[in-house]
Parts: C-alpha cells; sequence; structure tokens
C-alpha cells in the first residue's frame, strides 16, 4: 500500500511539472518501449489468441475506475440470488496478447510495475495493449480471467472458479458517480449491489480481524494562481469496489492453496516496536486509542475527513511494512503464509495490466479451475518472480516518496521564513529535538529540526520553513 496518493490537476505547465520530467531521468526509470516491444505489441493487438475463451458477452459488466483512466483492469457485474449473491468479476487477459519469452515478455520483467506520477504515468506494458486492446474499455469486446464467485447472504464466499471468455463493458462509471447514484437511490440493482455485498464484504472483514486503510488522497489543488496541497477523503464507493478485488485475490490465493502451487502476498504481523511508536502518534494527534482496544478497531473509527485521522491513517501505513511476495510449488504453503492486514490468504491478481504478478495468478488459477497442470513458463518464471516483484515494488516507492517529497517542496517555493501552524507527530527517541510535522494548511508533512529543547510531542506547535522548492527536493521546518 502507498504511503500517499497523489493527484495534480492543472498543473503540468508550470514549475513543478518541469521538476517532475526531469525526476524521471534523475532516478533512471524506462523510458520508451524498444521498437521489437512496440511492433510485437501492435501484432498482438491485431491478433490475440482468443481460443480458449466462451462468450460471455450477454453479461452487462461496467468498470468503476478515475474518470481520466483508461487502463481498465477490471470489469464486475453483480446479481442476487436465492440463497445470498453471486460477483462476476472480469479481469484483464493479458496473457492473450503476450507470448512467453517474447519481446513484450521481457520488457514486462524489466518494468515490473506501471509507475505513477501526479501528472502522468509509466506504463507496465504498451499504450497500445494497456489502453487499448486489452483493456476492458466500454463498448468493446474483450479476452478476460473471468471469476465467478459465489456468497451466501452474510457475504461468506461459497464457492469460486475462474475461466478464459469474452466480456463487454456497458459503461465506464467513476466513483463520485456511482455514490452518488447509490445515495440517490438511483442506482440500477446490478450497482446497487455494490453497496449491499461491499457491506457484508466489510463485515466479514471485521469478524476475520482484517483492516483496510482508507488512506485519504493528497491533491494538488489550485487557489487563484498558486498551488496548494489538501487532503481527498476516499469515498464509501470506492471501499466497497477495494472489497470485491479483496475477495478475488483471498478466492485466488485459496485455489492456488488447494492446489500447491502458487504465489502469495504475505504480511507478517507487525512487531510490538511498531506499534508502540503507532500509539505515540495516536497519542500526538489526538486520536483515542485505550489499551484494551484492537488496532483493527481504532482504525475502522477514523473519519478521514478530519485532519488529525488522516495523518493517523498515513502514519498506519508503516505498519505494512514487510509486505512481500512468497511462491510455492511443492504442496506446503510458507510460513508466514497469511497477509496480516487482510487476516487471511491473499494474493495480487485484479491488475494484470498494471503489475506482472497478476498475470501468473490469473495463469495458476485458470489452471486449478481446470484441474490441469499450471502452464510450464508459469512455473518456470515462479522462483524468481518474488524478487523482481521487490525490486519493482521498492521503485515504485522511491518514485512515490520522490514525487511526494518534490509536491511538497515545490509547492512551498518562495516561502522559505514563512511561519506554520503544525502538529508535532512524531519525535526521534535518539535525538529528541528532531522529529515529523504534519501541517493542516497546506496538507504536508515533514521533518523538523535545529531546536535545542525536546519536541512536545502531540502538541501544537509554530514553525518556520527553512527548506524548499525544486532544488532542494524536500521541505524542512525548525521550531519558529
Amino acid at each position: 500500500m502507498p504511503r500517499r496518493h497523489l493527484r495534480m490537476t492543472g498543473a503540468a505547465d508550470c514549475s513543478l511539472g518541469a521538476a517532475l520530467r526531469a525526476l524521471r531521468t534523475e532516478l533512471d526509470l524506462p523510458g520508451a518501449f524498444p521498437p521489437e516491444v512496440l511492433a510485437e505489441a501492435e501484432e498482438a493487438a491485431r491478433a490475440p489468441d482468443l481460443s480458449a475463451h466462451e462468450d460471455a458477452t450477454d453479461l452487462p459488466f461496467l468498470t468503476i475506475d478515475p474518470p481520466t483512466s483508461t487502463d481498465l483492469d477490471q470489469a464486475l457485474h453483480l446479481e442476487r440470488r436465492p440463497h445470498g449473491f453471486r460477483v462476476h468479476y472480469a479481469i484483464a487477459d493479458v496473457a492473450a496478447f503476450l507470448r512467453p519469452g517474447g519481446a513484450l515478455d521481457a520488457e514486462a520483467h524489466r518494468r515490473v510495475t506501471t509507475l505513477y506520477f501526479p501528472d502522468g504515468r509509466i506504463p507496465l506494458h504498451p499504450p497500445v495493449l494497456s489502453e487499448g486492446a486489452a483493456s476492458l474499455l466500454p463498448g468493446e469486446t474483450r479476452p478476460a480471467a473471468l471469476w465467478r464467485i459465489d456468497l451466501d447472504g452474510d457475504g461468506r464466499a461459497v464457492h469460486a472458479d475462474v475461466t478464459r471468455a469474452l466480456v463487454r463493458s456497458r459503461a465506464k462509471l467513476d466513483y463520485a458517480g456511482v455514490q452518488r447514484q447509490l445515495d440517490t437511490g438511483t442506482a440500477e440493482e446490478p450497482l446497487a449491489l455494490l453497496r449491499d455485498i461491499g457491506r457484508l464484504r466489510e463485515e466479514q472483514e471485521v469478524a476475520r480481524g482484517g483492516i483496510s486503510l482508507n488512506v485519504p488522497e493528497q491533491e494538488i489543488v489550485q487557489r487563484g494562481g498558486s498551488y496548494g496541497l489538501a487532503y481527498r477523503a476516499t469515498l464509501p464507493a470506492e471501499g466497497w469496489n477495494a472489497q470485491i478485488s479483496l475477495l478475488t485475490g483471498m478466492a485466488a490465493a485459496r485455489l492456488m492453496a488447494d492446489t500447491g502451487t502458487g504465489i502469495l502476498r504475505t504480511l507478517p504481523i507487525a512487531p510490538d516496536g511498531a506499534v508502540a511508536r503507532l500509539r505515540r502518534s495516536a497519542h500526538a494527534l489526538r486520536v483515542d486509542w485505550p489499551h484494551h482496544v484492537p488496532y483493527a478497531e481504532v482504525v475502522r473509527s477514523l473519519d478521514p475527513t478530519k485532519s488529525n485521522h488522516a495523518a493517523f491513517l498515513q502514519e498506519c501505513t508503516t505498519l505494512l511494512r514487510g509486505a512481500g511476495y512468497t511462491a510455492f510449488d511443492d504442496g506446503e504453503l510458507p510460513d508466514p503464509a497469511v497477509h496480516a492486514a487482510v487476516a487471511d490468504l491473499y494474493t495480487h491478481c485484479t491488475a494484470p495490466l498494471r503489475r506482472l504478478v497478476d498475470r501468473y495468478a490469473s495463469e495458476l488459477c485458470l489452471a486449478a479451475t481446470a484441474g490441469k497442470e499450471p502452464p510450464a513458463w508459469v512455473r518456470e518464471a515462479l522462483p524468481a518472480l518474488p524478487k523482481e516483484m521487490a525490486e519493482g515494488t521498492r521503485r515504485a516507492n522511491t518514485v512515490e516518496r520522490a514525487c511526494v517529497d518534490l509536491v511538497e517542496a515545490a509547492l512551498l517555493e518562495g516561502r522559505v521564513g514563512e511561519l506554520f501552524d503544525a502538529y508535532v507527530v512524531d519525535v526521534q527517541e535518539r535525538d529528541p529535538a528532531t522529529g515529523t510535522v504534519h501541517l493542516r494548511d497546506p496538507a504536508i508533512v515533514g521533518r523538523i529540526e535545529g531546536g535545542t529543547a525536546p519536541l512536545p510531542l502531540g502538541e501544537r506547535l509554530r514553525v518556520r520553513l527553512t527548506r524548499a522548492g525544486p532544488a532542494s527536493k524536500t521541505v524542512l521546518f525548525a521550531p519558529a
């Protein structure tokens, strides 16, 4: 899970946009796709292998994504059944376009993930596939790995399988529009069921001890002739949609576990020291956390529209450190096998246009449903996938951290020496005069140092900006 989400609107032509472009070069990130990769992608887009796909175009699928998204990995159709619900979840079938060992495949292993910037992205696959022939765009027939997951009346999964199918999305919806339809009661049943099933799955998450972090997006907003930062709280519809993805990832992990071959997304239980540090942050941010209350229950009580709760949610992502990928091929599950935040077996399988491992997870599950051995190319790649994904994830996190730091520094350029109201949210144990402060306006979390007295953890503090601007790439504060 990322530390912060960033979205930039209308700022690409300012100095910040130039600095973000320069950042791509400084971090030595992938550039344009090689000619042989583009040629193979063009050929694959014209003639994908659809010989194994059943026809499911009669199901009225829809997608729910940010308004500007064109790399659409998932489409869903929900229906009520006599004793519960059925979730139809179509995942873009990237393997229908990629030849194992070919130029496209090799380039995907080099890139590993799509890299996101506030002003754009560096895609995992060429746009002719990721935003075209392989994307589940409305009105287009597309190959997919089609999941059918049956739930009982309480939202528990009772059966899951996945097959190759041709699907056609009827509509591309965005979260704000979906939330509006659900709130006003104008959503037709397939969409209205997103709220019903989403809430049931949230209840199941609580029952098994799982936790979802609804981390607010850090958004660059225009204010008159300048730019600022603000937090945008996620909508309930985003959480309900995420529950469908979680459900599918859990079903996929179970299928792989039952057949003895797979790759899991794992997360060990957070050490006591990390939880103790988070308790100090809660105290600092005036978040009530009684000693007898579990961490998951505290997180579920938070209101991300409140600035102190939003800051604490950001701090909660530190407990997700240590997440990784673990492959197995001997029938014996790894230890640990469970993802601590999901509180169950879990894998990534719903974003193959943007993440390398998902293509392999889909193939493993398709083979498991069909009662067949996984393809040789999948099995051969499994041992190296955890390391590849770790390196790709590390690069994505580096990009994200650099973007956050750069955006904050650029938007405070020219304000060095100004005073701000802040809260001290962290103090270093070895140097209590150094720590972290959270500004409510603008929405910035930055380092503070240079004082002589210990920082007052949890207290409001007047601070002076001592460093900012694209050249510095970070912001720095000192006690006023």
